[in-house]
């Protein structure tokens, strides 16, 4: 995908340290922030849950990666009932190009690969006012839970395919990558 000069494309190992540089400057000032998602990005590399073809860069017409979205596998398990979904973690636009809409290409675009891959859920933790307008709802309405302490609202979860949220309730399931530590 391409659009303003900027180009969405799946990311290769010659980005990983773009990657790692975009992400810590994307987080270095979010006070929520444990300033250790590019750590978390180079474990998943090296999990099951890795899907190397939902790893997206934003790259400039100059050839800068200045954004990356990774999705990743994660379960829904609820009555020994276990459901494919995927977690949206992390987004990150260098702070040189936010307020330009990379952010909504990488996750539109994301969706996209997800949805023509198979996947029909994609779940995440993030801002309350930002990710609605792509699709995203508070996973509690039905009847979602996240395994940690988070507000209610900023627990989403968004249907990539019509439906795919029908009879999917219970708890999300993270790879262990997310395991601080």
């Amino acid at each position: 995908m391409m659009n303003n000069k900027i180009i969405i494309r799946q990311e290769t190992k010659s980005d990983f340290s773009q990657v790692n540089d975009v992400i810590m400057a994307a987080f270095k000032d979010m006070e929520e922030s444990d300033h250790t998602e590019h750590l978390l990005v180079e474990k998943l590399r090296e999990t099951d849950a890795y899907i190397p073809e939902l790893s997206l860069v934003a790259e400039d017409c100059g050839g800068r990666v200045v954004g990356h979205i990774l999705l990743s596998m994660v379960t829904v398990e609820c009555e020994g009932k276990v459901c494919m979904a995927l977690a949206v973690a992390p987004l990150s636009v260098h702070p040189d190009f936010q307020g330009r809409g990379i952010g909504g290409m990488l996750i539109s675009e994301a969706h996209k690969r997800a949805a023509e891959l198979g996947y029909g859920v994609a779940v995440l933790l993030g801002h309350k006012d930002y990710y609605p307008r792509f699709g995203y709802k508070t996973a509690s309405l039905f009847g979602i839970k996240f395994p940690f302490e988070a507000p209610d609202e900023c627990c989403m979860v968004a249907e990539l395919k019509s439906g795919c949220l029908n009879g999917i309730r219970g708890t999300v399931r993270y790879s262990d990558a997310f395991n601080a530590g």
